[in-house]
């Protein structure tokens, strides 16, 4: 008997011709691109380094166009949104020691919102790996050390033979749900050295995919269908998995109210009748899904920020539709069920019955008027009234960046993201200086509509060096700098924690004469102003800059 496993293709004439003739020249950072290019990349970001410059050089014989940032973190960044925007594994390189050890905040927040990023770096020489101290340039005892704490999987290659198989495995494990950041580091005497491998012609680039048990969507689809007051909280496994539609489906059959984490802004439409939008931060919302009979918590681990700071208590029944197995149950007991969200979704529409339910929309639009009430009550127009010239000026299928500043904070809950992978924020790890580059990474992704960043003063400083990258490449992106001085966020909370600030006030430069500087159309613009100068920036192609003087309040927390 003959198994299908069994069966191998006999090679052609041409490939047997091919393989005994590999054409000259040819190096080991050949066969890291040549497996890149066969895997389905065609696009790789990152920063040259001495000890990877066997890999650059590789480049220039393949066809895999090259973004080069000017700091590693930032190139990390705009290869996390890159992954977002396409689903595919966006390859980083990089070189040893300090390039490698710069991109660690940005592979952080890869991680954090399960973004696939393949990382690849040089290491030293093969006679410096195992811990010696033989003193190479760059050298660490133990660099993937440094990174098994953040990434998803460590590959370290040790001859030429393993690049095709440790790169391969690297992209399989970028994009096995959950999606997340890898890495691969491979010596330089092996990037350098030349090579007799035969072209790398193939690879198999398709994940596992990861089903749920049957018999808990079984379980799953018997609560809900029984449930009295059904609730759905839908995070970034919702919108990294394609669910979408999916998610509005079980909801509609369900009559179930749905609030989106951050981290899964679009996955549900915003003015749907059973929409509780993106309030998620707010004690009326809180109190609404506390009251649930049956809580569908789908693609979030309900972390800080879905949780309303840990001050979320379930009352009811909650299941957990998790493809992360560390964050399956951990804040709160469940059914949890380990699955990519796609297809646990499309196991429940399967076995859920239909539930009538003509009051959910009207017990929605009491929470969303209770909301906008308490909002209302704390004079915020200012505020309120920057965000919607946001929204205005924005093109509904563009898709926006935003950085860790009070704008973002106000987003995160009150913007209507107009779709699912429409707007990102780094509020996974939450780090400073993502905007910027990320937004630059979607551009390269999809060239034919504006991407929109959104950092304040502090973090734009993070990212300044990419408005060269920005008109090198001639990215078609807008960067919105919210201009207050200082760190805006900060210097609240500690005022309010401390009744004053330190360390939060910033000299910083004339952000449109350093943009004019590079090449790159600057405009200052007033909250009054701002819908239109938004517009125009937006509407211009190439990079631009606009920059609001405005110090923008955060509203009142209640999970104090």
């Amino acid at each position: 008997m003959t198994h299908d496993h069994d069966l191998v293709l006999r090679p052609t004439e041409a490939q047997i011709s091919a393989a005994l003739n590999p054409p000259p020249g040819r190096n080991g950072g050949d066969l890291v691109v040549e497996t890149l290019a066969g895997l389905g990349a065609t696009t790789v970001f990152g920063l040259p380094g001495q000890h990877a410059l066997g890999m650059f050089d590789a480049l220039r014989r393949s066809d895999l166009r090259y973004i080069g940032l000017r700091v590693e973190n930032n190139a990390g960044f705009a290869a996390d949104a890159y992954g977002r925007m396409t689903g595919e594994a966006a390859p980083l390189l990089l070189s040893t020691g300090p390039g490698a050890l710069t991109s660690l905040a940005a592979l952080q927040e890869a991680a954090a919102a399960s973004a696939p990023v393949l990382a690849i770096s040089s290491q030293v020489p093969t006679a410096g790996l195992g811990g010696g101290r033989h003193g190479y340039l760059h050298e660490l005892p133990d660099q993937a050390a440094s990174f098994r704490g953040v990434v998803k999987s460590v590959h370290t290659v040790r001859t030429q033979s393993q690049i095709p198989s440790a790169v391969e495995a690297a992209w399989k494990s970028a994009l096995t749900a959950p999606h997340g950041p890898v890495w691969v580091e491979i010596p330089q005497d092996v990037l350098l050295a030349e090579t007799s491998i035969p072209v790398v012609t193939g690879g198999d680039a398709f994940p596992e995919e990861l089903p749920p048990r049957p018999e808990l969507t079984a379980l799953a689809a018997h609560l809900l269908s029984n449930a009295v007051r059904p609730a759905i909280i839908a995070g970034g496994g919702v919108v990294r998995s394609d669910a979408s539609r999916k998610l509005r489906q079980l909801a509609e059959t369900l009559r179930a109210p749905v609030v989106t984490t951050p981290g899964g802004k679009g996955a549900f439409p915003w003015t749907h009748p059973l929409s509780l939008q993106s309030w998620i931060e707010d004690r009326h919302t809180t109190d609404f899904l506390e009251d649930a009979d049956v809580l569908l918590v789908v693609g979030s681990g309900l972390g800080e920020l879905s949780s309303n700071y840990h001050t979320f208590k379930p009352r009811g029944r909650v299941i957990q539709i998790e493809a992360d197995l560390g964050k399956l149950e951990s804040n709160h007991p469940a059914l949890g069920i380990h699955a990519d969200a796609r297809l646990a979704l499309q196991a429940l529409l399967e076995t859920v019955t239909p539930r009538t339910d003509e009051e959910a929309p009207e017990r929605v639009r009491e929470v969303l008027a209770r909301v906008a009430e308490r909002i209302a009550a704390q004079e915020l127009t200012l505020e309120q009234d920057v965000l919607a010239s946001v929204r205005r000026a924005l093109p509904a299928d563009s898709p926006s960046f935003w950085d860790m500043t009070i704008l973002a904070y106000w987003a995160w809950s009150a913007f209507d993201a107009k779709g699912p992978n429409h707007m990102h924020s780094a509020q996974g790890a939450g780090g400073l200086g993502y905007g910027f580059p990320a937004a630059l990474g979607a551009a390269v992704a999809d060239p034919t509509r504006p991407v929109l960043a959104v950092s304040g003063d502090g973090g734009a400083l993070y990212s300044v060096a990419e408005l060269a990258t920005a008109r090198q490449y001639d990215l078609n992106v807008t960067w919105l700098i919210v201009d207050d001085g200082g760190y805006g966020i900060l210097r609240e909370y500690m005022t309010d924690a401390f009744g004053q600030a330190t360390a939060t006030e910033l000299t910083r430069p004339d952000y449109v004469a350093l943009a004019e500087s590079f090449g790159v159309p600057g405009v200052r613009t007033t909250p009054e102003t701002l819908a239109d100068d938004l517009a125009k920036a937006l509407g211009s192609p190439g990079p631009s800059v606009v920059v609001l003087p405005a110090v923008l309040r955060m509203f009142a927390p209640t999970h104090l």
